[in-house]
């Protein structure tokens, strides 16, 4: 295909809808933020976990993996536990919006290295692909 031909084609699939879809591997992870020694979500939580529930949709065949962590606080057993539970609350609303349990992978980090700040290290990772 001509440079011209693709550049033009691609122009025109845009403009009728047919947005290209970048692959599953650039996807950047959905990351859902969590309160001190909380595994519940608010609403601004929520919309991520929907936004990447949606996402997920658009790419039917990818496997979702959601991985928790959790801040330094609490001791190694305290903090695997908590991190373990933000990923089972984070898969359980995927799966109530449409995402097939079996897609889903579960992981629990803990704690996270000092060198993040708290809110950054009580997070859960969405990311789509391997």
């Amino acid at each position: 295909m001509r440079p011209a031909f693709a550049a033009f084609a691609l122009m025109a699939m845009l403009a009728a809808g047919c947005a290209m879809r970048p692959p599953v591997s650039e996807l950047p992870p959905r990351i859902v933020f969590f309160s001190e020694d909380s595994s519940g979500l608010d609403e601004s939580a929520a919309a991520v976990v929907s936004d990447a529930a949606a996402l997920a949709k658009e790419y039917p065949n990818a496997p979702v993996r959601v991985l928790g962590y959790a801040d330094p606080d609490g001791g190694p057993d305290y903090n695997k536990a908590l991190s373990r539970a933000r990923a089972e609350r984070v898969a359980t609303m995927l799966k109530e919006k449409g995402v097939a349990a079996e897609r889903i992978t579960i992981g629990a980090r803990g704690p996270v290295p000092f060198e993040l700040a708290p809110i950054e290290s009580r997070r859960v990772e969405i990311k789509l692909g391997n």
